[in-house]
């Protein structure tokens, strides 16, 4: 009988120890898989940016692919003139408003949206807010059917380079700035 409660103890055991030892592998595997992502991520050329801050009482999430000018002509070659582009890098580039807020005077429930643009050689850009936010990418899913909001906004060209595209949240709402390019997106 002791040999049959001893046999018990130590299979318990032994169950125990390497049931134990199973969760520290998958422990090192996740720790490995988190490890290989982020690396994942620093290799990207197009870094992933998430900006959140406010606009008087509202506040507003931004997040967008960084591409670099690296020395390449970009309005009317890189990005084509009177065609969508998805203001960014790889993936959509989306807004995420938690409160109702006007763009250009224009009302704009809350929730998220992918956030396109169509430049323009002169005069106005259109600005387009879509209600589908999860692209993988970017223009090449984007659907007009899916607009929400279209407004045109005046482009500022400015004489300093800005070489990482940026999406700021800054007076008077949006700001993004890429090579040459300011265009200011007024939100309240």
């Amino acid at each position: 009988m002791k040999k049959n409660i001893l046999f018990v103890l130590a299979t318990s055991a032994a169950m125990a120890f390497y049931g134990c030892g199973s969760k520290n592998t998958e422990t090192a595997e996740t720790s490995e898989a988190a490890v290989e992502e982020a690396s994942e991520e620093e290799k990207r050329p197009s870094p992933l940016e998430v900006k959140e801050g406010s606009i008087g009482a509202k506040s507003i999430k931004v997040q967008y692919g960084s591409p670099a000018v690296k020395g390449r002509t970009l309005w009317g070659d890189l990005v084509p003139y009177n065609v969508v582009w998805r203001t960014g890098a790889n993936e959509a580039t989306f807004i995420d408003v938690p409160q109702d807020i006007t763009v250009e005077g224009k009302p704009l429930a809350a929730g998220k949206y992918s956030l396109f643009t169509i430049p323009k050689e002169t005069g106005k850009w259109t600005v387009i807010l879509n209600s589908d936010w999860n692209l993988e990418h970017g223009h090449f899913q984007y659907d007009e059917k899916n607009d929400v909001l279209r407004v045109e906004v005046t482009p500022v060209w400015e004489e300093t380079t800005t070489e990482r595209l940026s999406i700021d949240i800054e007076s008077p709402g949006l700001v993004i700035r890429w090579d040459k390019l300011k265009l200011p997106i007024t939100i309240q």
